[in-house]
């Protein structure tokens, strides 16, 4: 067995097949993407009267690495299914493996550039993809649709350690949340309570300004206190921004924000939680995908076939799509509590790796 990691020509030759078929795979698709994309979202354009300069810089540029990183599974899988399947129908990998070189050693190549694939995904999933999408979700605000909606009714909150807020409707329109209380617990004991028929939230100051307020302080004697007044301005850790959904707002964030944002809504209690540990488990787990799919790729393909390319090709689409529908899927497992999200964004990886294991041990050597 050739474990010989020194260059050689045909190294490169598979390298340099590897990445020119990406991107060119990359470039033809994306810009059937974009005709058809267009097409969906030209009505919006001309009634919103759309700049095409926005069109074009602020939405479809900012657009294209979002779907590359998106696809990247798919496009690694028919890339290496693509060329290795011609190498393989040119008698290529025949001769390759007559000169000596090991089947394992000929994966060599195509595992590094499986790894300059995932690096490039790795880097735009964490500092060049939340950046555009700021941009890209701000057109769509504006020019297609509005994508942020209100949480709705009965709204709970952990503000800070031992400080509760409850809303039980929220009005986007007014930004002001109604029937609204905050409670304080020391202790497990309920030391005192705010209610308040109404709370608008003050962009400029950053307050809330409480209208029609009761406060009960509670006594360690079990006896209360009540104050009220017309109108009482106080400050929370809770901005107008958090009675909206996030599951867009979280892919605008960089790594380090989109930790802060998981910490301070583990602190509060907030169910939109999920959304953002789905986010970030993804964002490495994706990249990742890019070796299991080489592997896949490579062990399907490899052999020459009797039917030519075309099977291998549909074998790999197939598998594409089943990895790219299962990571989807997966994040059902989060939504419904079945499975904590570092397994169940990670569960298409594992499933796949067993199956790229098996269908390695059996290609071709």
């Amino acid at each position: 067995m050739d474990f010989d990691l020194r260059p050689r020509k045909i190294d490169l030759y598979i390298v340099r097949k590897f990445i020119t078929t990406f991107f060119v795979a990359l470039i033809l698709i994306i810009g059937i993407v974009i005709i058809f994309d267009i097409s969906e979202k030209i009505d919006n354009f001309v009634s919103k009267e759309a700049p095409l300069r926005a069109i074009i810089f602020d939405y479809y540029v900012n657009f294209v690495p979002y779907f590359m990183n998106m696809f990247s599974p798919l496009f690694i899988f028919i890339t290496v299914i693509f060329f290795t399947s011609k190498m393989a129908a040119d008698s290529e990998i025949i001769a390759i493996l007559s000169c000596g070189i090991s089947f394992h050693r000929m994966m060599m190549p195509y595992i590094f550039s499986a790894t300059l694939i995932a690096a490039l995904s790795l880097v735009l999933n964490l500092f060049v993809i939340p950046e555009a999408n700021k941009t890209r979700l701000q057109f769509e605000d504006k020019y297609v649709k509005a994508r942020f909606a209100s949480v709705g009714r009965n709204v709970h909150y952990q503000t800070s350690p031992g400080e509760f807020v409850f809303a039980e409707s929220f009005s986007s329109w007014n930004r002001t949340a109604y029937r609204f209380t905050i409670e304080k617990i020391e202790d497990s004991k309920l030391v005192s309570k705010i209610s308040a028929e109404s709370a608008t939230y003050d962009t400029l100051t950053g307050r809330w300004r409480l209208k029609k307020y009761f406060i009960r302080d509670y006594n360690a004697d079990l006896t209360d206190r009540v104050r009220s007044g017309r109108q009482l301005d106080t400050t929370l850790a809770l901005s107008v921004d958090d009675f909206y959904l996030t599951e867009n707002t979280v892919e605008t964030l960089t790594y380090h924000e989109l930790n802060q944002l998981i910490a301070v809504q583990k602190m509060r209690g907030d169910a939109n939680v999920k959304f953002a540990q789905i986010e970030k488990n993804t964002r490495f787990a994706l990249p990742f995908s890019a070796f299991i799919l080489t592997i896949m790729g490579v062990a399907l393909s490899s052999k020459k076939r009797r039917g030519g390319i075309g099977w291998n090709i549909g074998i790999g689409i197939a598998l594409a799509f089943t990895y790219i529908l299962f990571l989807r899927f997966s994040q059902m497992f989060v939504h419904t509590d079945t499975l904590p999200p570092g397994i169940a964004l990670w569960l298409p990886n594992l499933v796949f790796t067993i199956i790229a294991g098996f269908l390695y041990r059996i290609a071709p050597k």
